[in-house]
């Protein structure tokens, strides 16, 4: 997965043909949220910039930043729930915060919680390939967002994208489109928003998403720009220029352009080469905190526009590569390249203060390196 927690038949086909002119034309559009008889929703006005609020690690201190930083957000995304059948989307133990949600909203900031899932692509393809089954499923989801009074809902399904084989996925791929296409319908007729996240095509994840038809059907695409190198793999940038570059192509070939975000990483990893081991997950906090601790230089690399450093512990190198204001600032130029200006982060708590600075389309106020 991403570095967060350490990322069709005949009668399908025609009914998401059906729903694409709704989802094009008559749902909430990527430059804001409009609720029932016209009435503004929390993040109508906002630029386009959401971010994820996680559940696990310094909840408080990122609900603050999310508040903080109420007048670039337009849309906080609590990463809450998961799927583990068609019925049963449950939010993880202690994370729903009522609290929570009253007090962004009182911000101006639309609430659109992320679900994830567990079941894996073959059980997933049965679930999306059966018409009760499915139905059950968007009528679960859009029943989370009535009874909790969200603006919308984020699918982020991951698990279905890397597990089976190819024609497993194939059948993800397209069942897929039909569960989105039958939720933002059943999204839009209550004034909420439709929101997917999808991982870029890399390490072949990326196949199982039709671009092009969730395009049509969602209000907003995510694609997460993290995790280039990730936890499992050898260092490196966690995102890079050439790589943004490569997802927009993609993603700007079949997606409009005013309804892509991509996303950018406030976190970084701590490997130790060749050791096998599973890399340590760290903040930019983190991050900076554990290079002047062992008195590593900050080095910026500029082809991908991503800092890193070294150091040595208990007789084992480390290799960290994590993202700052200033890898950001040098990676938006890509974006902009290709008019796409919706922007995501993950996650609150992490990042990097200046980036927000840098999101302004200014220049960090401080030195470099923290």
């Amino acid at each position: 997965m991403r570095g967060r927690l350490g990322g069709l038949s005949l009668s399908v086909l025609l009914l998401v043909t059906g729903l694409t002119g709704l989802a094009a034309g008559a749902g909430p559009s990527a430059a804001g949220v409009s609720g029932p008889a016209g009435v503004s929703r929390p993040g109508e006005r906002r630029p386009p910039m959401s971010a994820w609020l996680p559940f696990w690690g310094d909840v408080e201190g990122a609900y603050r930043d999310a508040l903080a930083h109420a007048g670039r957000l337009r849309t906080v995304s609590p990463f809450w729930y998961e799927t583990t059948s068609e019925r049963a989307v449950d939010g993880r133990p202690g994370a729903v915060r009522a609290d929570m949600v009253a007090g962004l909203h009182r911000a101006g900031i639309a609430v659109v919680p992320t679900v994830t899932e567990t079941p894996d692509a073959a059980a997933m393809g049965e679930l999306l390939h059966d018409p009760a089954r499915r139905r059950a499923h968007v009528e679960t989801l859009a029943e989370l967002v009535a009874r909790q009074g969200y603006d919308g809902i984020d699918l982020d399904y991951e698990t279905m994208a890397v597990t089976g084989d190819a024609a497993a996925e194939a059948r993800v791929r397209s069942g897929y489109v039909a569960l989105v296409g039958e939720l933002c319908a059943r999204l839009h007729a209550r004034g909420r928003t439709c929101v997917v996240t999808l991982m870029p095509r890399i390490r072949g994840a990326g196949a199982a998403f039709d671009y092009r038809r969730l395009g049509a059907l969602a209000d907003t695409v995510r694609f997460m720009g993290y995790d280039l190198h990730w936890s499992m793999g050898e260092p490196g940038p966690l995102s890079s220029k050439e790589w943004y570059a490569q997802i927009l192509r993609d993603a700007t070939a079949e997606v409009p352009r005013d309804r892509i975000e991509l996303a950018f990483p406030g976190y970084g990893w701590d490997w130790v080469p060749g050791s096998g081991r599973r890399a340590t997950h760290v903040t930019w906090h983190e991050a900076e905190a554990l290079r002047k601790r062992v008195g590593a230089r900050y080095t910026f690399d500029e082809v991908s526009g991503t800092p890193h450093f070294r150091y040595t512990r208990g007789g084992e190198r480390h290799e960290v590569w994590y993202q700052d204001a200033r890898g950001v600032r040098a990676q938006l130029a890509v974006p902009a390249a290709y008019g796409v200006r919706g922007r995501g982060l993950w996650a609150l708590g992490f990042e990097d203060p200046g980036v927000w600075t840098v999101f302004r389309g200014e220049q960090p106020q401080r030195g470099l390196g923290g």
